[in-house]
């Protein structure tokens, strides 16, 4: 495949302007290692780098997955470096790059890995799949379909997640609330009676903790958008501004907040409500035990129903060198199986990304034991993958984030924050657009 590189300079300008995200705390895990995968034909240890993005106990989580490969065979040993959070990732990738010291595979967001296939960074992965009898047609199909293209896949879903609605049933029970509303004005009419004191009904987080990425779920159910796939930048669209005016309503009329730590506040009993990722399901799992009884569910509808996928998946470098390279596979193998996948996800509360982990007997006396995580699952039919403004653009998550943070915080027009957001977007497509032109895959 032919195609137009970006410069280094673009994409040094794409790592630099990006927010820090925390990484979730997690559960306490399994240890017992799975079957092992069918050993590389050349001689070994050959040694691959890896590059993670959690920090603290999700880190330990990915670390111990990470061995739990090492100790299943003989013929590969991954070296294993956390690197934090996706964005300290992605800048030290681009660092490295330039460095000639990139690793041999990464973690990368969904709003990374783009930028870095079109820098021709990464390596395609559709003869690896064939190689080692992949089987592409068992990954849930909303979440392999987002590291596809040019009939290649690039990036292979592993830390995969949704929005969910979270909410603390004892409060809603108290106000008596006992039918969830089934959509966002619903839920904006019975808000009201779930504050009480400093607490609210619900939590937005700020454009570092992903508010742009929650927002998209409430614009699609409001009939708007981001962008088109052509990356015809859609800020503007009605049905964008009506959803950006739902949210600063929600501050103005004061039933919802703005906290630096929304999950804390929701953990802490001070917000009755609010969407958060379902990579953080084991984490209010521990965080909240038995103060009260919490439960999640789908995103609520208005015109439509509108919820993201979301996280993160692997892809291995282009400049490592072949055997590197298909000994990096064998981990990505490893950790997608049906088995690495269902002990990420009861150890993570990440979604399961093959349809047979979901299905499996170990998985649904999980569910049955953990009812909030089958939620997840069967809202995922129901998702769809997010607009380009947002994951491939570069900085599109933080633009839109900053946005709309004028509009939660300093309580501004949507319609004049997101006619500025369209132009910051479209000024920061050019360069990525360009390329893709040039490649001819625009």
């Amino acid at each position: 495949m032919t195609t137009t590189r970006m410069s280094r300079r673009s994409m040094l300008k794409g790592a630099a302007g990006v927010g820090a995200a925390g990484a979730l705390a997690i559960g306490s895990k399994r240890s017992s290692a799975f079957a092992a995968p069918a050993v590389l034909k050349q001689t070994g240890p050959i040694e691959v780098l890896y590059w993670g993005a959690f920090a603290g106990a999700l880190a330990e989580s990915e670390k111990t997955i990470v061995q739990m490969f090492n100790d299943s065979q003989k013929d590969v040993k991954l070296n294993y470096e956390s690197q934090n959070t996706y964005e300290e990732l992605a800048q030290k990738v681009t660092a490295a790059l330039a460095g000639g010291q990139a690793p041999d595979i990464a973690l990368f967001s969904d709003v990374w890995w783009f930028k870095f296939y079109v820098a021709n960074a990464i390596a395609p992965l559709n003869d690896y799949i064939t190689a080692n009898n992949v089987d592409i047609s068992d990954f849930q199909d909303s979440l392999i379909v987002e590291g596809y293209r040019d009939d290649t896949y690039w990036w292979m879903p592993f830390a995969r997640s949704t929005p969910l609605l979270y909410y603390n049933k004892t409060m809603f029970d108290a106000a008596g609330i006992t039918e969830l509303p089934k959509t966002w004005s619903e839920f904006a009419q019975v808000a009201p009676s779930l504050v009480q004191g400093d607490r609210k009904a619900f939590v937005h987080p700020n454009a570092a903790s992903y508010i742009a990425w929650l927002f998209l779920g409430v614009t699609w159910a409001f009939g708007g958008k981001y962008s088109d796939p052509d990356f015809t930048m859609t800020m503007t669209d009605p049905g964008t501004v009506a959803a950006g005016e739902y949210y600063r309503k929600s501050v103005q009329d004061g039933w919802a907040g703005t906290p630096d730590a929304p999950e804390a506040d929701f953990e802490n009993e001070l917000a009755a409500a609010g969407m958060f990722s379902t990579g953080g399901l084991t984490a209010r799992a521990t965080n909240i035990g038995d103060k009260f009884e919490w439960k999640t569910a789908f995103l609520r509808e208005e015109k439509q129903f509108g919820c993201p996928t979301g996280g993160s998946g692997l892809a291995i470098l282009a400049n490592s060198a072949p055997e590197k390279k298909e000994a990096a596979f064998k981990f990505i193998e490893y950790v997608t199986s049906t088995e690495g996948t269902t002990w990420w996800s009861q150890n993570t509360g990440y979604m399961p990304v093959r349809k047979s982990a979901a299905a499996s007997e170990e998985m649904q006396a999980y569910f049955a034991d953990h009812p909030n995580s089958k939620v997840a699952v069967e809202q995922l039919p129901k998702t769809k993958p997010q607009d380009s403004a947002r994951v491939f653009v570069p900085n599109g998550d933080q633009i839109i984030g900053k946005g709309l943070e004028r509009i939660v915080l300093n309580f501004e027009e949507p319609a004049d924050v997101f006619a500025d957001v369209n132009a910051e977007l479209d000024d920061a497509k050019k360069d990525t657009v360009d390329a893709l032109k040039a490649a001819g895959k625009l």
